[in-house]
C-alpha cells in the first residue's frame, strides 16, 4: 500500500479564504508509528497517533477515525491503521471548511461541500457524530469570532441537544478557559458569546455574564441597552483597540454585579462593584484563569466607577486609587486597567468614538506621583514613624500642583 501525505484543516481553509498561514497540519494514509519513527518522526501524540517532522516540525497524523466511548471530549477509541482513508479521517472532523485535504500537487479533496460553505459564510457540522465531542461548541463559538461565519440551522440543533442532554458539562475547566481566551483574542469577540447563548452553553459554561442580558442599564447610560448587550460592545471596543487578553477578559468581567443573584450567594445590601469583585472570583476560579487575568479584573470590578469620575476626585482620593490599585509597583498593569475603562467607556451606542480624558489624567498624575523622592524625604525626616504620612503629603502635593498647571493652561 503507498503512503500518501495531504495538508487538511486550518491551513487549506485559510489559504482558500485568502489569509495568511501560519501553521500546516498533515494527514498521512497508509503508514504506521514504526514507519514513521524510522523516517525520523517524533511522536508526540498521547491519546493519538500524531508525530513532528524531524526538520520542520510541523504535526503530522495518521489517518484515523474515532468512536464515542463515555462522555466528554476525551472519551474516544481511536482506530489508526494503513486501511483508514482520507475521507474516513475527514468525516471525523467538525466542519465542513475544516474537512478539506490538497495534495501534493495541489488538488483539493473535498467531500463534504466545505469550499461552499466556504464561500458562504456557514460553519455545518461534517457528521453527527460532531454532538460527541462538547469541545465543538467552543470551536463554533470562536470561529464565528474569528471569521464572522452563521451556524448551520441543522448545526445549532445539534449543538442545542448537547446542552440540553448534559454534554456540555463534561467539559474541563482548562479547555474552557483555552478556548474562551482564544475566542477574546479574536477580531470580533462579542459573537463568541452570542453563539454560545444561542444555543444555550452560555448559562452552563459562564452563568454570571449569561445572567447580565435582559438586565437594563442605569438611565444615564443609554438604557435601550442592556448590561449583557453593553458588554458585547465593551469586549469588541478592546478588541478594536487591540488590547491584551488581561484587559479583553477585565471588560467581559467588569459588570457581572449588575446582574440578579441569589442572595444566598451574594446579599442584597452589597453595592453591585463589590457583587462583581465576589463573582469574578468566582468565575476566574472555576475557569482556571491566568493570575494576571484575574488580577486585573478583580481591579476593573472594584475601580472602574472611579477612574469614570476621575476628574472629580479630590487628590488624597486619588493616592488611595493608586494605592489601592497597587499603581506605584505596577504602573503597567494600571495602564491596562485604564484600558479597560476606557472601553466600558465607548461601549455604547454613539460613544464609540469618544475620547477617555481620564486615562491621560491620571497617567500624568501618577508620573508626578511616583517621581517623588521618598529616600530624601525619608533621609530629612527626624521620627522615622512621620515618613509614610511625609511621602504621602508629598505625592498629594505634586499632584495638586499639576492640577492647578492643568487648570491654567
Amino acid at each position: 500500500m503507498s503512503v500518501t501525505t495531504y495538508c487538511v484543516g486550518g491551513a487549506v481553509r485559510d489559504r482558500l479564504l485568502g489569509l495568511a498561514v501560519k501553521d500546516h497540519d498533515w494527514v498521512v494514509v497508509g503508514s504506521t508509528p514504526e514507519a514513521m519513527v524510522a523516517q525520523g518522526f517524533q511522536p508526540v501524540g498521547k491519546d493519538f497517533p500524531v508525530f513532528l517532522h524531524p526538520v520542520t516540525h510541523e504535526e503530522y497524523a495518521l489517518a484515523r477515525t474515532e468512536r464515542k466511548t463515555a462522555r466528554g471530549y476525551k472519551g474516544f477509541a481511536v482506530y489508526a491503521a494503513p486501511d483508514v482513508t482520507l475521507e474516513q479521517d475527514l468525516l471525523r472532523r467538525d466542519f465542513t471548511v475544516n474537512a478539506i485535504a490538497e495534495d501534493a500537487k495541489g488538488n483539493l479533496i473535498d467531500p463534504h461541500g466545505g469550499i461552499n460553505d466556504l464561500r458562504a459564510g456557514i460553519l455545518r457540522h461534517v457528521s453527527s457524530a460532531f454532538n460527541e465531542d462538547p469541545v465543538r461548541i467552543l470551536r463554533a463559538a470562536r470561529f464565528a469570532a474569528r471569521f464572522g461565519f452563521s451556524i448551520a440551522p441543522e448545526t445549532l440543533i445539534l449543538m442545542r441537544d448537547m446542552v440540553s442532554n448534559g454534554e456540555v458539562d463534561a467539559l474541563v475547566p482548562e479547555r474552557v478557559w483555552q478556548e474562551l481566551a482564544r475566542g477574546l483574542m479574536e477580531a470580533n469577540p462579542s459573537r463568541f458569546f452570542t453563539t454560545l447563548r444561542s444555543c444555550g452553553a452560555l448559562g452552563t459554561i459562564m452563568p454570571e455574564v449569561d445572567a447580565l442580558f435582559g438586565v437594563p442599564q442605569v438611565a444615564q447610560y443609554h438604557p435601550e441597552i442592556d448590561c449583557g448587550l453593553h458588554t458585547l460592545l465593551v469586549v469588541d471596543d478592546a478588541a478594536q483597540h487591540g488590547y491584551p487578553l488581561e484587559v479583553r477578559f477585565a471588560a467581559l468581567t467588569h459588570d457581572l454585579g449588575k446582574a440578579t443573584t441569589p442572595a444566598d450567594i451574594l446579599p442584597r445590601h452589597i453595592g453591585h462593584e463589590l457583587r462583581s469583585v465576589c463573582l469574578v472570583k468566582t468565575l476566574s476560579e472555576r475557569l482556571r484563569a491566568t493570575g494576571e487575568c484575574r488580577d486585573l479584573a478583580l481591579l476593573a470590578a472594584r475601580y472602574h466607577g472611579d477612574i469614570h469620575r476621575a476628574l472629580e476626585l479630590r487628590s488624597d482620593t486619588i493616592i488611595k486609587l493608586f494605592q489601592s490599585t497597587d499603581a506605584w509597583r505596577r504602573p503597567a498593569r494600571f495602564a491596562q486597567l485604564l484600558q479597560a475603562c476606557a472601553s466600558d467607556a465607548r461601549g455604547r451606542h454613539g460613544c464609540e468614538h469618544d475620547l477617555y480624558p481620564q486615562a491621560d489624567y491620571l497617567l500624568q498624575l501618577l508620573s508626578v506621583a511616583r517621581a517623588v523622592n521618598a529616600g530624601e524625604i525619608a533621609r530629612l525626616c527626624q521620627d522615622s514613624g512621620t515618613i509614610p504620612a511625609a511621602v504621602q503629603q508629598a505625592r498629594i502635593s505634586a499632584i495638586e500642583n499639576l492640577v492647578k498647571k492643568r487648570g491654567c493652561e
